[in-house]
């Protein structure tokens, strides 16, 4: 009988398996019956067929071979101890990357092996030229997510599933209680309207396959800071917008204070964070919908998303002078007077 992975499994051949990794043929098979590297299966006709995992595997050879590390010392590690290996490279390199004006980096955790090889191949990183991309984990699925453990608080969780349920959403939110990931993007092919409305307003970034590669590196793009120096000087850590905050209704409340006592920084910094979340996500909207001005709502997003963060830090400063209770599900406190502008 033909070794034969299940037909669950996407099969590939050894040339379609040298496209997508740009390794030659005669590289694959060195790799394999030299230095057993792959274990792929064969058909009544002797032909390879390789399943995903050997894709990834041959990605992150390539990378680390190409970095010095002898083909013969990697081989034969299974995935997991690649990634890691690749992380310590990433991180020795680091001090000498941050004294030189290098492109951002961005750290992701993906769930979806398929899209993981996608992001991690030499086509994808030309698209996406302007920053730096390290995949730190990835998983088969959101079941496996949920209890592999995460190295090093990945920034960017995406998830890629065929059809979205309302389990799908509960899953990504026990993962999300689990490591608060800055951002976190869902890619699918088959959802009902309502769960992709409840993982908006979730504030999940949704998008529906197929998506192509400068597609999905505009999506990226549009969750990063477009000023690092200048994020970094109001206090942010990394390169990638963090999510909303607060809810409409928080700032509602918030915009809502007497201003008997208090002087109108909060409501007018409140209005500011809502108005700038609805054109963030009108710009997301225009990003999905209008491809060929993706760079330009691409650009708009991350503008106005740089913008809400940084004024929902300013909204925190203020509550906590005029000990304001920014709480989700708490009534706001009066303010003391000796906090009185009046």
């Amino acid at each position: 009988m033909p070794n034969i992975p299940s037909a669950q499994s996407p099969l590939y051949r050894i040339g379609a398996v040298s496209k997508a990794t740009e390794i030659p043929v005669s590289t694959l098979r060195i790799w394999q019956t030299r230095y057993g590297a792959f274990t792929p299966a064969k058909t009544e006709g002797n032909q390879r067929l390789f399943a995903e995992h050997d894709v990834s595997k041959a990605l992150l050879l390539k990378q680390l071979s190409g970095a010095g590390h002898g083909i013969g010392s990697i081989a034969r590690l299974d995935l997991a101890q690649l990634r890691q290996l690749c992380h310590a490279d990433h991180q020795a390199q680091a001090p000498q990357a941050m004294a030189q004006p290098v492109s951002l980096a961005v750290s992701l955790a993906v769930v979806g092996l398929g899209l993981a090889n996608r992001i991690e191949s030499r086509q994808f990183a030309g698209v996406l030229s302007q920053h730096r991309i390290q995949v730190t984990d990835v998983m088969d699925d959101l079941a496996a997510a949920l209890h592999a453990p995460l190295s090093d608080k990945p920034q960017v969780l995406l998830v890629q599933v065929n059809s979205l349920q309302d389990t799908v959403l509960a899953s990504i939110q026990a993962l999300l209680q689990r490591q608060p990931f800055a951002q976190t993007i869902v890619l699918y092919h088959f959802a009902p309207d309502r769960v992709v409305q409840a993982m908006k307003l979730a504030g999940l970034t949704v998008r529906r396959n197929p998506i192509s590669d400068s597609e999905l590196a505009e999506l990226l793009q549009s969750i990063l800071f477009v000023d690092r120096d200048r994020a970094q000087a109001f206090g942010h850590q990394g390169s990638v917008i963090a999510g909303r905050k607060y809810s409409d209704e928080t700032l509602r409340r918030v915009a809502g204070i007497s201003t008997n006592v208090l002087c109108e920084c909060p409501k007018h910094v409140a209005e500011l964070i809502a108005q700038l979340a609805s054109f963030e996500a009108y710009s997301q909207e225009c990003l999905n919908k209008n491809t060929e001005d993706a760079h330009l709502h691409s650009y708009l997003r991350a503008i106005s998303g740089s913008a809400r963060s940084l004024f929902e830090n300013a909204l925190e400063k203020i509550a906590q002078h005029e000990g304001i209770d920014l709480r989700e599900s708490a009534q706001l406190n009066a303010p003391s007077q000796h906090h009185s502008r009046r």
